[in-house]
């Protein structure tokens, strides 16, 4: 399982700084600056999450059997495709109600630092 996180989270980072880069050389002269304002937080929650991303795959080398560290990874990947894919599509087309979709991976990011913190709780980490 680690194996596969820590894939997702290379593939996730070479498209975050693809897409900044797509932003910065292409869009910024064919965007309105709200839109690429928006598209520049689409990257930014995609890099923040991926690296949280990778962190997990790291944690879960050591604890392959943490359902909590196991689940918080994938509301990550759910995060990254509902909260900055929203925002991706709706800076590109334009399209508004696609901004409805963006809460649903914020609270995908939530509950997955919010497992984190739980599963840390309940470990006996040496002093």
């Amino acid at each position: 399982m680690s194996k596969l996180i820590i894939m997702l989270a290379g593939i996730n980072g070479f498209l975050a700084i693809s897409l900044g880069a797509f932003a910065s050389h292409i869009l910024r002269d064919k965007l309105s600056p709200e839109l690429l304002n928006t598209f520049q937080t689409a990257v930014q929650y995609h890099m923040y999450h991926t690296l949280a991303l990778f962190g997990l795959g790291l944690m879960l080398i050591n604890f392959p059997t943490a359902n909590l560290l196991r689940l918080s990874a994938y509301l990550m990947m759910a995060g990254i495709v509902l909260f900055s894919g929203s925002l991706y599509l709706l800076s590109i087309t334009g399209i508004r109600w696609l901004g409805a979709i963006t809460p649903l991976g914020g609270v995908c990011f939530l509950l997955a630092w919010a497992l984190i913190v739980w599963f840390a709780a309940r470990q006996q980490f040496p002093s």
